[in-house]
């Protein structure tokens, strides 16, 4: 008997955790300040929830400068183009002021050379751009920089168009890699 009491009370138990609420978009809060609501003292007044708008992540704003995560080189070369200072200023500021960020530098090269030649160039791809960032205000501990060779095209035709979008370095934040 104790059996059977045990197994219908563990049942009524789960039978109650099981239901789930119904969400309400147009939930209402209650207004306990002194004077509201409809009657004098009643405090019972409902008034829709109002939310603040939170401005957007600049990571992932298109129309931020943080928006653009690639910096693209010429042939053999590691040295950063004119182009890229102001996206590269961009992130340099917004490392500094966020300290708890941190970036992964991915330095990329096309196939054209040996396994062994790119994966040198572009290391030397992704320090050339660590170096500019940490000279622009970013803290070194912030930015780590690796090279992943040819290994990560992004395209994979053999024209000179294709080889250009491959010579690359791409930043990274925390949580994106």
């Amino acid at each position: 008997m104790k059996r059977l009491l045990l197994v219908v009370a563990a049942a009524t138990m789960l039978a109650a955790c099981s239901s789930t609420p119904e969400s309400d978009s147009g939930a209402a809060v209650e207004d306990r300040t002194p004077g509201a609501g409809s009657g004098a003292g009643s405090g019972t007044s409902t008034q829709p929830i109002t939310t603040t708008t939170i401005p957007g992540d600049p990571l992932k704003d298109p129309s931020s400068p943080l928006a653009k995560r690639s910096v693209y080189f010429d042939f053999d070369r590691d040295d950063i183009k004119e182009e890229y200072r102001p996206v590269l200023e961009a992130h340099a500021r917004y490392l500094a002021q966020n300290q708890g960020k941190k970036m992964l530098i991915q330095g990329n090269a096309d196939d054209r050379g040996s396994r062994e030649y790119n994966i040198g160039l572009g290391q030397r791809r992704a320090d050339a751009v660590k170096r500019t960032l940490v000279l622009m205000g970013a803290a070194e501990v912030q930015i780590e920089s690796v090279s992943l060779g040819e290994e990560k095209p992004r395209c994979t035709e053999q024209t000179e168009e294709c080889w250009a979008q491959n010579r690359r370095a791409d930043l990274l934040y925390s949580g994106e890699f």
